[in-house]
């Protein structure tokens, strides 16, 4: 009687054969590639030439990718700048924002209206954060300047800290309380 099946061995041949192809990124293409990075999130131009460029094959190749994917709308300057604010203004200042806008790669004009508009939100952005971080007034000298350091390293400018703290402990007199002895 003859038994049908596969042949011994056969079978554990297809088992130990590796897919190639379904290993992350394996034989895909620099516009895969790209297309893949811009689905997860919003990146510059140039954060994409950071990544993709050891992938480039040929000189040239990654450019002409980016080109394609920037003249159909995929790579896109002020989308990235509104990515980044929607997902930071709400933990971070100002300053640390520009940084981060300047480390993709955008341009000077694009950071710089990006800075126009959350400087006009700086002082309640900062007060939403010392409420979250700390709810009270500082007690003493020294937990204020831990307050005052935390907001700082936050990016928020020390104008506008120094206006959160003075109206967290209800001095809203204008006074310099913060900033060392006024002038009289």
């Amino acid at each position: 009687m003859a038994v049908s099946g596969p042949a011994p061995g056969a079978a554990g041949c297809r088992m130990t054969a590796a897919k190639p192809a379904s290993r992350a990124g394996f034989g895909l293409s620099l516009k895969g590639r790209a297309l893949r990075y811009l689905a997860a999130r919003e990146h510059s131009r140039a954060e994409l030439e950071r990544k993709l460029g050891m992938h480039e094959e040929t000189p040239g190749q990654l450019a002409q990718v980016l080109d394609e994917l920037q003249a159909k709308g995929f790579i896109s300057e002020e989308r990235v700048v509104e990515s980044v604010i929607n997902r930071r203004a709400g933990r971070l200042g100002a300053s640390r924002i520009k940084y981060e806008l300047l480390n993709k790669g955008l341009s000077a004009q694009a950071v710089a209206g990006a800075m126009a508009q959350l400087k006009d939100t700086e002082e309640e952005r900062a007060r939403q954060v010392w409420l979250r971080k700390f709810g009270e007034p500082a007690p003493d000298a020294a937990s204020q300047a831990r307050q005052m350091r935390f907001l700082l390293t936050r990016g928020f400018s020390a104008d506008a800290v120094r206006r959160v703290l003075r109206h967290a402990r209800g001095d809203d007199t204008g006074r310099q309380v913060l900033a060392g002895p006024e002038d009289d």
